[in-house]
């Protein structure tokens, strides 16, 4: 049983598997991009980027090692010239596979399997993606920076605009009723004093009355 084989070994005996794979990876080196099934894809992957890798030492061991998985000096060539030079600073992950449909006849999963680094329309989206990026946050830190500023400077302006105001209105109230003439203050206050002038001798008129009875008759 196959528990835990994770190889693919495509319904190919060894030699002609690697015939392919070195065929496919020739391919993909001198025109960067191919289309071809998924399976296929993922087991070049696995063989042609350590290649690549090999290729950031330029000498002439890696190049006769490249060479007996390629054997092709083209194929070498444009690894050691053209790509090695542009892929210098990516660790690893040198290839892309993106599915593309179904083939016909068996309904096998189609894909396009291409070098990172050589899509050229692909990286100006990324740069053009990440310049907008950068200007939207710039643009939105400048505007939250000045939002607060300026809603500070609303409030203190209508802060002060309101004690102004305030202020304004106790003043008029203080001076209302000195303006107004003082009769009318003091008028209520001698209308007070009338009535309680006129309430105490009625009460003192009524106590000696009541006391007067008595003594009359204590005389008698």
């Amino acid at each position: 049983m196959r528990h835990g084989k994770k190889f693919n070994h495509l319904g190919r005996k060894k030699g002609h598997r690697e015939a392919m794979l070195s065929n496919m990876a020739a391919s993909l080196l001198t025109h960067k991009r191919i289309f071809t099934t998924t399976a296929k894809a993922k087991a070049l992957r696995v063989y042609v980027e350590p290649l690549i890798t090999k290729s950031k030492d330029n000498t002439t061991h890696s190049r006769r090692v490249v060479f007996g998985y390629l054997q092709s000096k083209d194929a070498v060539n444009e690894l050691f010239t053209t790509i090695a030079p542009k892929v210098a600073d990516r660790p690893g992950g040198y290839t892309r596979i993106l599915k593309t449909h179904n083939r016909l006849g068996d309904n096998a999963d189609m894909c396009m399997m291409e070098l990172v680094d050589f899509n050229e329309a692909m990286l100006e989206a990324k740069s053009s993606k990440v310049k907008a990026k950068s200007g939207s946050k710039r643009t939105r830190r400048g505007k939250k920076t000045d939002k607060p500023v300026e809603a500070a400077v609303a409030t203190e302006t209508a802060s002060a605009e309101d004690a102004t105001s305030v202020v304004e209105d106790a003043v008029v109230v203080e001076e209302t009723p000195t303006s107004k003439d003082k009769s009318t203050e003091k008028a209520p206050k001698k209308e007070a004093k009338a009535e309680v002038a006129d309430k105490k001798p009625a009460a003192k008129k009524k106590a000696p009355a009541k006391k007067a009875a008595p003594k009359k008759e204590d005389k008698k």
